[in-house]
């Protein structure tokens, strides 16, 4: 791993970043408050190839990996556009299936996810299931044609824009009777699937869902992978998942300590900048040191990752997200302390950051669920669950 971006990733970043700063904080912030959707920037990422530059060329995506598309997804954030369906749709779902479906499957899905006209939803958490992935009760059965599948989702991001949802369920184990994971791609409009939209206090325009599963019909080949591989599939795309979040969190803190440092330069207070006062020119030194540090564990995370080192991977992504979750949470709060009154404005907004980035310290792994993963695997402390 380099400590150089190469030419090529230094050209994807500038690129993208032109691109949001086209569409920029005011345009994201009109879609969300409007019930809208960012679908004019979706697409024009997508027609650019930013959407799936991770996924195989073949199918019509770059050919690189989570690196490249976790630089996507920051620099969108930093100019104030995060797209939260990119650590979804390209990042978890476009990597299942590019690593372990079938061709059938590859040929179905990949072009579309790739170019952005095929938006795929993810789901896993449940509602007695949340980070206790084990609890899964989604059930899959077989049938003479296929498969029924049953259960509920909860927390399910992007169902009103996708095609189709990766959903996680179980199957039994005709040897042991056992339940185990596998992963089912259903079609958002096929009988037996409804979904409603949950209220939530954050102002993004993409919006959260229940997902209802009354034995919904599907044929043998929406099994992806091997029915016997499911949990190595599941991390496989969770590890990506996580880099995109640290990704999605970097961003916003960089978009947040970008507008206080504008701000303080400019907001005179006894006849000179109040960003001269070591009171918050230190505490947005920090900021900056943080997500620096943070950016630099993503970028471990995605080299690992694309290096085919899973289990590196992992403890390097929990590690990232984690950080990452930290300092934009701290960048956000010290972007409205640097605006005072101004910062709780909609004209600044910088206060509608805060709760994106709360919310990075919860999904899509708990702070305390990753403590206890670097605890465990890191560390060699005994399990505490």
């Amino acid at each position: 791993m380099s400590f150089v971006e190469t030419e090529e990733r230094r050209a994807l970043r500038a690129a993208v970043s032109e691109l949001g700063r086209k569409y920029g904080y005011a345009y994201f912030n009109e879609k969300a408050r409007s019930g809208g959707q960012t679908t004019e920037l979706w697409q024009e990422a997508g027609k650019l190839g930013y959407l799936g530059v991770n996924l195989p060329e073949q199918y019509g995506g770059g050919g690189g990996g989570m690196a490249d598309l976790s630089i996507v997804l920051e620099e969108l954030g930093a100019a104030g556009c995060p797209l939260l369906m990119m650590v979804v749709s390209p990042a978890i779902c476009g990597t299942v299936i590019a690593r372990f479906g079938t061709q059938g499957q590859k040929e179905q899905w990949l072009p579309g996810l790739a170019d952005g006209s095929t938006t795929m939803a993810f789901a896993i958490t449940e509602p007695d299931a949340g980070s206790n992935s084990h609890g899964i009760t989604t059930t899959a059965r077989r049938t003479d044609s296929g498969w029924t599948l049953s259960g509920r989702k909860v927390y399910i991001s992007g169902l009103d824009v996708a095609k189709a949802v990766l959903v996680v369920g179980r199957t039994e184990d005709a040897r042991t009777g056992r339940l185990k994971p596998a992963l089912f791609v259903v079609p958002t409009d096929a009988p037996g699937v409804e979904f409603r939209q949950i209220e939530m206090d954050l102002i993004s325009p993409d919006k959260q869902f229940a997902l209802f599963l009354d034995d919904v019909a599907l044929p043998p080949e929406a099994l992806v992978g091997s029915e016997d591989a499911g949990l190595m599939q599941l991390f496989a795309g969770l590890n990506p998942e996580r880099v995109m979040a640290s990704a999605f969190a970097i961003g916003i803190g960089r978009h947040a300590l970008d507008k206080a440092v504008a701000y303080v330069k400019q907001r005179e207070v006894w006849g000179k900048p109040i960003g001269s006062h070591q009171g918050l020119a230190h505490p947005l030194a920090q900021c900056k040191i943080e997500l620096e540090l943070a950016r630099l564990m993503m970028q471990k995370a995605a080299a690992l990752y694309d290096a085919g080192d899973d289990v590196g991977a992992g403890e390097a992504a929990n590690m990232a997200k984690y950080a990452a979750a930290e300092a934009t949470v701290r960048a956000t709060d010290q972007a409205v302390q640097c605006l005072g009154g101004n910062g709780m404005t909609v004209e600044y907004g910088v206060a509608s950051l805060v709760a994106a980035a709360r919310a990075s310290r919860i999904a899509p792994v708990s702070r305390e669920m990753i403590l206890s993963f670097v605890a465990q695997h890191s560390l060699g402390l005994p399990k505490s669950y």
